[in-house]
């Protein structure tokens, strides 16, 4: 198997954490999103979609976006919640990632650490969604360990990627405790530093 990704990217990383919790083989081939190397067009006969992760299965097909990479990677597996219930919550988290989280945690780091944009320059809208996704997981984690069945599970995996770097994209975790005691908790569960 081989897992297009790049390095600085939550979305890829948590492919990568993901296959490694589960001790799968699999070749990394670092693709830069900053130098556009998956706007060539030997990436895009990959995936037209221009975007990392991607994954080549053993079999030769291909299988794009983070979370169904990481789902179809843990079919199977602890990391997904026997029961229906449990296993829908995951999934609602992990499509709340998606749309809630990443779209203001994720591109605030990156407009921050890798455009050099000054956090004062940021979009309004894009500092308050984001602290508001935090504060949403601040809550959810008052009385839980980790986000569903008491146990890491693929939601645990989606949302820490970008999470525990989100001091990068000028959210301050400080303001968060429960977070930071799960990020500690997610990581030490993956084995990731």
């Amino acid at each position: 198997m081989r897992i297009y990704g790049d390095s600085i990217s939550g979305n890829c990383l948590k492919v990568k954490w993901a296959a490694d919790h589960l001790g799968l083989a699999y070749d990394w081939i670092e693709t830069s999103v900053l130098r556009a190397e998956t706007r060539t067009p030997e990436f895009l006969a990959l995936n037209p979609a221009g975007q990392v992760p991607a994954v080549i299965l053993a079999d030769g097909r291909p299988l794009a976006q983070s979370n169904a990479i990481i789902l179809h990677f843990a079919e199977g597996s602890d990391l997904i919640p026997a029961d229906a219930y449990e296993r829908a919550r995951m999934l609602e988290w992990m499509f709340w990632e998606q749309y809630s989280h990443e779209p203001y945690v994720a591109v605030a780091r990156f407009q921050v650490h890798y455009l050099g944009k000054p956090v004062a320059e940021l979009e309004s809208k894009l500092v308050e969604r984001g602290n508001g996704a935090l504060q949403r997981l601040e809550d959810a984690l008052a009385d839980n360990g980790f986000l569903v069945g008491g146990r890491v599970s693929l939601a645990d995996i989606a949302l820490v990627a970008y999470t525990r770097v989100a001091d990068q994209g000028g959210f301050d975790l400080g303001r968060y405790p429960n977070v930071q005691a799960w990020v500690k908790r997610v990581e030490g569960a993956l084995k990731i530093a």
